[in-house]
């Protein structure tokens, strides 16, 4: 018996010793997990904090229909836009858009540099520009947004209002450069060609239609807007003045009448459709492309959630912001239009 009990001694002993192991074991184990994840939290909370400061970390805080942004806008669009941008704000209150007007070269630059998540232009992207968003994980879509047309505008004393394609052409590429190689009877002398700016989309589209690159002619002069091309031909007989046409296509727009009344705009012929007949860009010629001069406006976007830019651009390529297009006198892209012939 006496062997027995020390027997179980023993046991009651040992087993007390490995629990307090255990435990002691268990205990370390529990207060290193408890440490480790302490110090994680730690150290999360000052990275996001360093983030955030330094703004590397950007939580969207805007929606489709809510938030502030600001988009890009080649300046010779400047009317359609702001029309655009007033519905849609007054439509969703919560939503602030800032449209940052520049000349096209400006705005496509800063669209890469990502100062705005929205632009609109009439240029697309190069190969090489999407490639390098690519590179750095942004995605540019691109929505056909309206049919524009560049107008040619003269003087309303200036007889001389009706054009060949081939003689825009040449005086464009510098081999017409006087008002008597169009109308021998002309008193005017030299063509003075007025444009908007030297970064303009205006110029760069005449650039690509008729294949030439710098140096321009030197009758060819850059203001500052094209407010400043009307003024200009206004008051000079002998100059021709290339602008959007959506600066004087809208009939209910008091800014737009009053551009229309100061200058005349010019009929243009087109050879492979019927030399004796002049268009004028009026939004019939643009749609059927029966005027010459035409160009599509892109909205680009390069958001990488849905937020306010996608809302704006969904809005403006649906029924409501393409009426906007219809009533500024060009051709709505996503929404078909009728064409009525009217016989005298």
């Amino acid at each position: 018996m006496k062997i027995v009990e020390d027997i179980q001694i023993f046991f009651i002993i040992a087993c007390r010793f490995l629990l307090s192991k255990c435990k002691f074991f268990f205990m370390n184990c529990f207060s290193e997990i408890r440490a480790g994840k302490i110090i994680f939290l730690t150290v999360a909370a000052i990275f996001m904090v360093s983030c955030t400061s330094r703004g590397k970390v950007d939580f969207p805080t805007d929606t489709p229909t809510s938030g502030s942004i600001k988009i890009l806008v080649d300046d010779s669009f400047k009317p359609l836009l702001d029309a655009e941008v007033n519905v849609f704000t007054s439509l969703y209150n919560n939503a602030r858009i800032t449209p940052v007007y520049k000349p096209e070269v400006d705005v496509v630059n800063d669209f890469m540099n990502d100062s705005a998540k929205v632009m609109v232009t009439s240029r697309k992207l190069t190969d090489d520009q999407i490639k390098f968003l690519r590179d750095t994980l942004v995605i540019a879509r691109t929505t056909t947004f309206a049919i524009d047309a560049i107008a040619l505008i003269i003087n309303k004393e200036n007889p001389d209002s009706l054009f060949s394609y081939n003689e825009v052409r040449d005086i464009f590429t510098g081999k017409i450069s006087e008002w008597k190689q169009i109308n021998p009877d002309s008193r005017l002398g030299k063509i003075r060609v007025i444009f908007d700016n030297a970064k303009s989309g205006n110029i760069r589209y005449f650039r690509e239609k008729f294949d030439y690159q710098d140096p321009l002619p030197k009758n060819f002069f850059a203001v500052n807007s094209n407010p400043e091309v009307i003024n200009f031909i206004e008051k000079n007989k002998d100059a021709i003045g290339i602008l959007s046409v959506n600066w004087i296509s809208d009939k209910d727009d008091s800014l737009s009448l009053s551009f229309t009344k100061r200058v005349t705009v010019a009929a243009i012929s087109v050879p492979y459709i019927d030399e004796t007949s002049y268009y004028r860009p009026q939004q019939g010629f643009i749609y059927n492309k029966s005027y010459p001069f035409t160009r599509e406006v892109y909205m680009i976007k390069r958001e990488s959630h849905v937020g306010l830019g996608s809302g704006f651009i969904n809005w403006a390529c649906a029924e409501q912001g393409q009426r906007i297009v219809l009533k500024s006198g060009i051709v709505p892209a996503t929404m078909p239009i009728r064409l009525v012939q009217i016989k005298q």
